[in-house]
């Protein structure tokens, strides 16, 4: 069996905590907001360091693309 994309498993987290009566949007939006804190500190900045995209390695271009969505889902 193929693993469940990361939206689905946080779509079934969040409705557990929605079955508890806790504010999914709300909770959410807390979650992706530590995220990014704790992102700021883990992960490097690219933006400083001056990183040309098109050079950039995979695993660099993974980091960037998790910082995106985290950051995006955070904001919304």
């Amino acid at each position: 069996m193929p693993p469940k994309p990361v939206n689905v498993l946080i779509d079934r987290f969040f409705y557990t905590l929605l079955i508890f009566g806790v504010n999914r949007p709300k909770m959410k939006k807390q979650i992706f907001k530590a995220l990014a804190k704790l992102n700021k500190k883990v992960f490097p900045s690219y933006s400083k360091k001056g990183l040309d995209l098109q050079k950039a390695s995979k695993v660099q271009m993974a980091i960037i693309g998790w910082k995106l969505w985290v950051t995006k889902n955070s904001l919304s």
